[in-house]
């Protein structure tokens, strides 16, 4: 059964290849001079931990099987129904590994296991967009939690009269950015309107942005003749969240144009630190969209859904239905989507952006 299962994920757990790889990597890292290139030895130390990481899930599930097969082995002899219910439920568990550890596999850029810097803006409609934003925030952060990820807001710009404009989470977790970069984009809201006394259906949009958080051994060079730093006073939907001290703090890249800001710290020291991550994080992706650009052929076609063409519709009246408009994936499960059951679109987005590669 094991086996049949790791077949249907894609066929790629190669437990023996992974550790002759590690093998190979352990032997380059005891070379000498092998931190005399510190770029290249980062590169080789972490393929060696994301290596060892996915040898250590396999053994772990693969205990996970055996102990299984033995409960099952009692469950029969004892023809206990009970039984019989937990070992379909460790089954179910087991394949849901084998479901991670295949998203996990498809993931191989130099960011994908980062944290990711992850940003919401209420478009055109309002208030209904801005409640679409506070939604969407729930929704990742409920994602985030069922991962075991931890998450932390940043940033928030309250609406006006309800909801979010705009929103900067940053999901600390192994592969969080690997796996969020599908979200980017415009998603479209179809609904009966909460604020409206009429009860009329509304379409609202918002903007997910999602950026890796650049690691500290990657240089980018920033010069502070190129910054404008401002700061002015925190504030949030109250209570603790308002700062009555100017902490909050702005930076504006000139040369690019870039904003970033955070009042996330009472510290206006640590907001300044944290903005200047987030400032490398976004000059990063922009030298990437560089690179893409003259390497892809095809390049305007992706980067339309890069950069904020609708990507998915979430559908409640007058029937209900989330698809993403790339993949063609979708689910009648509106609700469950909502909260955080994302795995099906991230899958599928995963497996669309492998075979467009090719």
């Amino acid at each position: 059964m094991l086996k049949i299962l790791l077949t249907r994920s894609g066929g790629f757990f190669d437990f023996d290849g992974k550790q002759k790889r590690v093998k190979e990597l352990e032997s380059v890292a005891a070379q000498p001079a092998f931190w005399d290139n510190p770029q290249e030895a980062q590169k080789v130390m972490k393929e060696t931990n994301a290596l060892r990481s996915v040898i250590d899930q396999l053994g772990k599930m693969t205990s996970q099987w055996q102990d299984l097969q033995a409960h099952f082995e009692l469950a029969r002899e004892a023809d206990d129904a009970k039984e019989y219910q937990e070992v379909s439920h460790g089954l179910i568990c087991i394949e849901k590994l084998i479901h991670d550890l295949s998203m996990k596999t498809k993931l191989s850029g130099d960011m994908d296991r980062n944290h990711a810097l992850l940003s919401l803006h209420a478009g055109a409609g309002g208030t209904e967009s801005c409640d679409w934003v506070d939604i969407l925030l729930r929704m990742y952060q409920r994602w985030a939690e069922s991962k075991g990820f931890s998450w932390e807001i940043m940033d928030i710009l309250p609406g006006e009269e309800a909801g979010i404009k705009r929103v900067i989470l940053l999901v600390k977790g192994e592969y969080a950015y690997g796996f969020l970069q599908s979200e980017t984009g415009v998603h479209r809201l179809v609904r009966v309107s909460p604020f409206d006394s009429n009860a009329r259906r509304h379409t609202s949009f918002a903007a997910c942005d999602v950026l890796p958080e650049v690691d500290d051994n990657i240089e980018i060079d920033v010069k502070e003749s190129d910054l404008r730093i401002d700061t002015y006073r925190a504030g949030g939907h109250g209570g603790q969240h308002v700062n009555k001290t100017d902490s909050a703090v702005r930076i504006t890249h000139l040369p690019t144009g870039v904003v970033v800001q955070c009042q996330n710290e009472r510290s206006q020291f640590k907001n300044k630190a944290m903005c200047m991550k987030m400032l490398k994080s976004k000059l990063y992706d922009l030298e990437l969209e560089k690179q893409r650009a003259s390497a892809e052929k095809h390049y305007d076609a992706k980067g339309d859904i890069a950069w904020g063409n609708q990507i998915r519709s979430y559908v409640f009246m007058p029937y209900q239905l989330v698809k993403d408009t790339r993949t063609g994936h979708e689910s009648s499960q509106v609700s469950a989507v909502i909260d955080g059951d994302l795995d099906g679109f991230i899958h599928s987005y995963l497996e669309w952006k492998l075979n467009s590669s090719r």
